[in-house]
């Protein structure tokens, strides 16, 4: 795995290819949200990781083109297990921490931002009006994946 500075920002789609194979590394082990990237998904990280690169390259650089539908694969996923705020807020974590380990600067800030109005939106939609990721039980906890990730970088 590419070391980099924890100094440096995320600069181009490279720098998101590295985040990005760090993240769902630490996602598909989860507990929590692994499965739904693992057996309920079978994510295939080859073929998803130019469609997801794709998406954070236009959310931060504007440089790529990305016309798909973000929500109907997670709403497939809800369809056979739903997707509770908890599930989001460890996402949000894993996020976080693998941003943070591995990036400092105006654009890994967006991304963790972007992050979090992602999550917050897209548990807005499946669970419905009122939702809410504060509400989370979990709300605070740090899952030893991302201490890892921190003390990997």
């Amino acid at each position: 795995m590419e070391h980099y500075p924890a100094a440096a920002d995320i600069a181009n789609r490279r720098d998101l290819e590295v985040l990005l194979r760090r993240f769902y590394a630490a996602a598909f082990e989860d507990p929590r949200i692994g499965p739904f990237f693992t057996e309920i998904a079978g994510t295939d990280l080859e073929v998803h990781l130019p469609r997801i690169a794709d998406f954070w390259e236009r959310a931060l650089f504007r440089t790529a083109e990305y016309r798909r539908n973000a929500f109907a694969p997670h709403a497939a996923l809800a369809s056979v297990r739903a997707l509770t705020a908890e599930d989001f807020g460890r996402w949000v974590q894993l996020w976080h921490a693998t941003v943070d380990g591995l990036h400092r600067g105006p654009h890994a800030e967006r991304a963790k931002a972007q992050g979090e109005r992602i999550a917050l939106a897209l548990h807005g939609r499946l669970a419905g009006p009122g939702a809410s990721l504060a509400g989370s039980e979990n709300r605070g906890f740090i899952p030893l994946a991302a201490l890892q990730l921190r003390s990997a970088a």
